[in-house]
């Protein structure tokens, strides 16, 4: 740990472990689990660090082995992390069930130390260096979820914003039981002040009770870029300023969607600080998430950063044509290309 102070992009939210019964066992008759780490903003902050993008990611963790846990793996995958521990609350815990078309997930998460994040996180030394060398600070609904009443992290992320410039990203990350029988009134309030909202349609539409660009736009209001993804049919980015692009989803043979959504943030987020226009970011999101909906976990390893070149500039004909599995990438825009990974 400790900050370097040159990451591009400060992924702020918790992590947790994540337990996962071995192969298709049923929970109850599974006698080991495996073991690894998630949390939205925790996979994106690896995989922006695994297209090459410097990343930290923020928050505050128990003081336990858990906590230990999510510090070491995120490290050994190139991402700064920059964190509390806390002596008194948990670290963060989901267990994953394998289900029909994905998985069931049981959270074990209420009073974890994630929760207590307030504004002094933002102030600690490390966190303010990586902070004023980012370019994108990306968070989620959930973070706004499950922050305990009273928490002025929101507010002086937003100060923070307006003194260093950064961009604030935001995705949606709509988790109903995070907000039963509580006002959405700080999750609207969060989107409202973002630079850039990633949202599915769906969830908006269950969320905010609309999708559609222009009642988007009406209900939030004119600072962000709107980023709409139409799950497996297109993924559409509208601009303040009217203009607007749409890029249609990749064929994917789809093993479990968990994850996907984080994949198309550090896709899209890693293109936008490299320079790429409105098709070459929503091609990169597409191409992440599809390699995480391919896989059994929440993360994957993107494309090598040939495939990814060639994919990013191929003609519309070759990307309706590319299709990703479990096995790798098969596409024509690759016909020539020895890497299908």
């Amino acid at each position: 740990m400790g900050s370097n102070g040159d990451a591009r992009v400060v992924c702020l939210g918790e992590a947790m472990v994540v337990l996962r019964p071995e192969g298709d066992q049923p929970l109850v008759e599974a006698q080991t689990l495996s073991r690894s780490v998630g949390g939205a903003e925790a996979n994106v902050a690896r995989g922006l660090t695994a297209l090459g993008v410097r990343a930290a990611w923020v928050s505050r963790l128990g003081e336990d082995p858990f906590g230990d846990v999510v510090t070491d793996d995120l490290t050994a995958r190139g991402v700064e992390v920059e964190v509390q521990r806390d002596p008194d609350r948990p670290t963060g815990l989901y267990v994953k069930e394998p289900a029909p078309g994905g998985s069931r997930m049981h959270y074990y998460r209420t009073g974890s130390a994630a929760a207590a994040m307030d504004a002094d996180l933002l102030d600690r030394p490390g966190v303010a260096a990586a902070l004023a060398s980012a370019e994108v600070v990306h968070t989620s609904g959930i973070t706004v979820g499950i922050l305990e009443e009273g928490s002025a992290l929101v507010a002086r992320l937003l100060e923070l914003r307006d003194e260093l410039g950064f961009r604030l990203s935001v995705d949606l990350n709509w988790r109903p039981a995070l907000w039963t029988e509580r006002s959405i009134t700080p999750l609207l309030d969060l989107l409202r002040a973002a630079d850039i909202v990633l949202v599915g349609a769906d969830e908006a539409r269950a969320a905010l009770g609309v999708c559609t660009p222009e009642d988007l736009r009406e209900l939030l209001g004119e600072r962000p870029r709107l980023v709409i993804k139409a799950d497996s049919h297109a993924a559409a980015e509208h601009d303040p300023d009217g203009s607007a692009a749409q890029v249609p989803a990749l064929q994917v043979d789809v093993v479990e969607p968990v994850g996907a959504g984080d994949g198309f943030a550090a896709g899209y987020l890693a293109a936008l600080v490299d320079g790429f226009g409105p098709v070459g970011r929503l091609r990169q999101g597409h191409l992440v998430a599809a390699g995480v909906l391919a896989a059994t976990g929440d993360h994957a390893t993107p494309p090598a950063a040939g495939v990814r070149a060639r994919l990013l500039d191929c003609s519309e004909d070759d990307w309706a044509e590319t299709r990703v599995s479990a096995v790798g990438i098969d596409s024509p825009a690759l016909a020539t290309s020895e890497e299908v990974r």
